[in-house]
């Protein structure tokens, strides 16, 4: 099977292939000819199967080989990370075609999206708030739409974005051609569903011996103890066929702090947390996507939306706060395909916690083994080399100008607290809290 095969045209293709893009995984392969005859479509898989392009390439050839300036199709997208995925794969498609997509979010200036807009963007991918206050101030005419997605419908939901995207709908033609995609269906995105569409031919797309979880995920659930996770983490992240890693934290300050210890570890990290500005947080995320960065330690809240196809690896630093979450942080490896490993780390404090979990998902890890840095089992398990450390080297430091605890023998210092500062735990080589000793 192939995407011209499905009716896809040519140039379209070429443009695939010149990513390497040649074979459609299922839910394109159903979708995508069901798209091109014009019927509303409601598409149900699990995240990191596909279906950006099962929505995306009817919705590129339905547009045209040149199609007229200003916003013909909608794609609405819970998150700022997913809105700017979306578009990179929406812009790859239409690298032939003189179509211009544009990506739509809160937390970003004004004036380049607007600049895009006023330019004769035909695709807008957003964010809900961002494209309702754009449409609210005449800086965005939806009248012209004549295909419209709803990406992610349950995450929406869970985000309280409905109220949004039924006002979004009605700003647009009711004669538009309308995709929903969900990887679950709820009663209120069915209801949603009857609504705004038109007969929606209804594809869904799973294995059946899949279960609750996903097939191709290798999971393993430890009982680590607080003072030995960041050495357990070092020594898992040195694990045969490790590449892109997302780490989970509760809170921004883990994030923050569990980043930095892995750069002091010597691994190429970086943090992902609400506290971070939106330039700082696109950053993070460009450079894991482009493999400048291979560790991402984000929190729940700020990783909605992550769709990297080549993550192998997740680990749960403290346990999801349910069984929903917990298929949420998982389901960013074993995507597109590819196997993945999630290691989910349980303390005692949150034993109840995952027993909830383990029931609800049909697990088996009632009670998760106790396991320690230097355990055989997690070497054995992971692929980890015997004698492995959870340290491959050190962080440059700025040591080197700042005031050294020895001081300088040859001109001894005042006895002050501004020439001896206190000691730092943390290892945070940014500390600016010392002075230099006057002569």
């Amino acid at each position: 099977m192939s995407f011209k095969s499905l009716g896809i045209d040519t140039d379209i293709c070429d443009a695939l292939d010149s990513k390497g893009i040649t074979s459609p995984f299922p839910i394109q392969e159903q979708a995508i000819p069901v798209a091109l005859s014009g019927s509303d479509v409601i598409g149900q898989a699990k995240t990191g199967t596909g279906k950006t392009l099962g929505f995306g390439l009817p919705l590129i050839q339905a547009l045209g080989e040149n199609p007229p300036k200003g916003v013909q199709a909608l794609v609405v997208v819970p998150t700022r990370e997913l809105a700017l995925q979306v578009s990179e794969d929406l812009i790859m498609a239409t690298a032939n075609r003189p179509t211009t997509v544009v990506a739509i979010y809160g937390g970003k200036a004004y004036e380049g999206q607007v600049a895009a807009l006023e330019g004769g963007a035909q695709i807008v991918v957003g964010t809900p708030g961002r494209l309702l206050d754009l449409a609210k101030q005449k800086l965005m005419d939806l009248s012209k739409v004549t295909f419209m997605v709803l990406d992610e419908a349950d995450e929406m939901l869970d985000l309280g974005f409905l109220p949004d995207v039924e006002k979004l709908f009605s700003l647009t033609p009711p004669q538009r051609q309308t995709m929903l995609f969900s990887a679950t269906m709820p009663s209120q995105i069915l209801s949603l569903a009857r609504r705004y569409q038109n007969r929606p031919i209804h594809i869904r797309v799973s294995d059946p011996d899949e279960g609750k979880t996903k097939a191709d995920i290798k999971q393993f659930v430890y009982r680590a103890h607080s003072l030995d996770k960041d050495e357990v983490v070092g020594r898992i992240l040195q694990a045969e066929g490790r590449g892109k890693t997302v780490i989970f934290v509760r809170t921004k300050r883990a994030s923050a702090k569990l980043a930095e210890e892995l750069i002091d570890r010597g691994f190429n990290a970086a943090p992902l947390h609400g506290d971070m500005s939106q330039d700082a947080r696109e950053r993070s995320m460009s450079a894991f996507r482009e493999g400048k960065k291979e560790i991402l330690v984000a929190t729940e809240v700020a990783a909605r939306g992550i769709d990297v196809d080549d993550v192998t690896h997740v680990i749960n630093y403290s346990v999801p706060e349910d069984e929903k979450a917990y298929l949420h942080r998982i389901g960013r490896t074993g995507r597109a395909g590819k196997l993945g490993v999630a290691v989910t780390f349980v303390d005692w404090d949150d034993l109840t916690r995952w027993v909830h979990i383990n029931r609800e998902l049909d697990l088996g890890v009632p009670e998760p083994t106790e396991t320690y840095s230097n355990s055989d089992h997690l070497y054995a398990e992971l692929g980890i080399a015997p004698g492995t450390k959870g340290r491959i080297g050190r962080a440059p430091t700025q040591k080197s100008t700042q005031p050294q605890r020895q001081g300088n023998r040859s001109q001894p210092q005042a006895k002050t607290e501004a020439a001896r500062p206190p000691r730092n735990r943390n290892r945070n080589r940014n500390y600016k809290g010392a002075s230099k000793p006057e002569a």
